[in-house]
């Protein structure tokens, strides 16, 4: 259920590295929790994001969350498909949901999200 290749925050996103890149999005359990996305907003291409820090919201049909960026660094992309089909991160929140990308300033903050283990027990804990 957490791809073992992927970082973990305790705000429940997720961090896929490539390089200085990071794409991020929100866990399976995160999507279950919210119920059927409507809206997120998304941090504007260009803006710095600090780690752990509010950079969005996602909307669904329960509450509204906030979105909190896993690492720091500057946005280069946003996931513009979900402006149209916000429903993609209940569909496939480690594929077609992500949500948006980050060129990281300081790739030692990941020492600081946890494995796909340490989350699973995290959530288990509850």
């Amino acid at each position: 259920m957490f791809p073992a290749e992927l970082k973990y925050s305790k705000e429940h996103e997720w961090v896929r590295v490539n390089d200085q890149r990071a794409i991020i999005g929100i866990t399976h359990y995160a999507q279950e929790q919210l119920g059927d996305v409507v809206y997120v907003e998304l941090p504007e291409p260009g803006s710095q994001v600090s780690q752990f820090e509010v950079c969005g919201t996602i909307e669904s049909v329960k509450t509204v969350s906030d979105l909190f960026a896993p690492v720091s660094g500057e946005v280069i992309a946003i996931n513009e498909a979900l402006d149209d089909a916000p429903e993609q991160i209940n569909q496939e929140p480690y594929g077609s949901g992500w949500i948006f990308e980050v060129m990281m300033t300081d790739a030692s903050e990941l020492e600081r999200l946890m494995s796909a283990d340490e989350y699973e027990t995290m959530i288990h804990a509850k």
